[in-house]
């Protein structure tokens, strides 16, 4: 035991500290250099090859379903104007009153001065003799069904184009907002939508479906829309707009989802739109040709879902085209989006 201690174990020692620095001047001096090969190649520098994403020309079916944020309004009170030049004569009806679209509301009286008669006797003396005013009237009728409220008294002159009654329909309309695609991929709307109400009664059909742009403060001046129920525009902001039946039951200024379907399309071709240059009638894709070289080729399209796009001419089911737009921006990847865990 004596003698492991003292020769034995120091000779090991010895050995290993003798390893370990051999080890570190190769590491030191000798480089990188690869087992095998050639031995005047230096280290191996990464390397990594990038490939284009391609996708596949494939067939689906595609409806084109646009949903809106949306917000119930109550119509607008539609404005009576004066169709004549002069003074209100009498009303046809009351204060209040609900009438309907076309009913009389008042009568406007117009007199037209008119030259005196001028006569002569035998003996030439001049009788002038005053004529009464040419007498016109007019009727005013109801603009829409509601109840009136009039803007005008008995025996006040009015002019064409005045304001003389409102009629408060007393219905409501579903109205949103549309973008720009949006506005593309409603260009052939419907007449209907369907609307969903948070809280509210079960989802329903609207009619009387128009998309335009929405009335501002000098816009079509018959319709006074509800300040409360609309945000300020200044006429520029497109909307769409449709009628809630008169049976269900709804509140200025609740929110509403308004789903709009204009058009399927079963067995078209498809591409996701991050693939094509363009959305509406015509487009741009990269079809990758037999030597993996991208090939720029126009094309046809037809309806989109805002994911997907018909193709209707310019590629075959099959092809291979670049998933994305060469030069398109790619928005970059959320780990904590796709796995929630990571935060």
């Amino acid at each position: 035991m004596g003698v492991t201690r003292r020769i034995v174990f120091p000779a090991l020692r010895i050995l290993i500290w003798a390893v370990i620095a051999v080890a570190l001047l190769q590491l030191a001096f000798g480089g990188g250099s690869t087992p095998t090969g050639d031995p005047g190649a230096g280290p191996d520098e990464p390397s990594a090859v990038f490939e284009e994403p391609q996708v596949e020309v494939t067939t689906a079916t595609i409806t084109n379903q646009v949903t809106l944020a949306a917000t119930i309004v109550a119509d607008g009170a539609v404005t009576a104007r004066a169709n004549l030049d002069g003074t209100i004569n009498y009303f046809e009806v009351d204060e209040g009153a609900l009438v309907t679209e076309g009913d009389r509301l008042l009568v406007i009286r117009q007199e037209t001065p008119r030259d005196p008669v001028e006569s002569t006797d035998d003996e030439g003396n001049v009788t002038v003799t005053p004529r009464s005013p040419e007498v016109t009237t007019t009727v005013v009728r109801a603009p829409a069904s509601g109840v009136v409220r009039f803007s005008v008294l008995e025996d006040q002159a009015v002019s064409i184009g005045d304001a003389v009654a409102t009629v408060t329909p007393g219905t409501f309309s579903v109205l949103g907002s549309l973008t720009p695609e949006q506005q593309y991929r409603l260009i052939s709307a419907p007449a209907e939508g369907q609307v969903e109400v948070p809280g509210g009664p079960a989802p329903f059909t609207c009619t009387g479906l128009t998309t335009g742009v929405a009335v501002g403060a000098d816009g079509a001046p018959d319709q006074q829309p509800d300040g409360e129920a609309q945000a300020p525009t200044d006429g520029t902001t497109v909307q769409a707009r449709c009628s809630v039946p008169a049976e269900v039951t709804v509140f200025p200024g609740l929110t509403a989802s308004l789903v709009i379907t204009s058009g399927e399309a079963a067995d078209a071709l498809v591409l996701p739109v991050t693939a094509v240059q363009g959305l509406f009638e015509t487009g741009v894709v990269w079809v990758v040709g037999p030597d993996g070289e991208p090939e720029e080729r126009p094309v046809t399209l037809g309806l989109t879902d805002g994911e997907l796009v018909q193709i209707v001419d310019g590629v075959a089911a099959g092809d291979l085209v670049l998933e994305f737009v060469p030069g398109a921006e790619i928005e970059p990847i959320d780990p904590y989006a796709m796995d929630p865990g990571l935060g």
